[in-house]
């Protein structure tokens, strides 16, 4: 694991999943869609990013198409750190 995807799976499960066994959160583990983000927990996710990583993720960008897994995750922010 990168240090970018370490640290997004580390707040993940303490924040929304404390007490799972880590090995169950995945690359690919559904998110939003598998009803581990609501619309909230989605937005605390978004500030823990744009804080962690210094980027601004747009409303747009804060959606199911960006946010639905680690990897998906990981992959935004790559994104942005490079366009930075």
């Amino acid at each position: 694991m990168n240090e970018i995807q370490e640290s997004i799976h580390q707040f993940i499960l303490s924040e929304f999943l404390p007490g799972e066994d880590p090995s169950e959160l995945t690359e690919s583990t559904p998110l939003i869609t598998g009803g581990i983000l609501d619309s909230i927990s989605t937005l605390k996710l978004v500030n823990f990013l744009e804080e962690r990583f210094n980027v601004t993720i747009e409303a747009h960008e804060a959606g199911v198409d960006n946010l639905d897994s680690v990897g998906q995750i990981v992959r935004l922010i790559e994104e942005k750190k490079s366009a930075a």
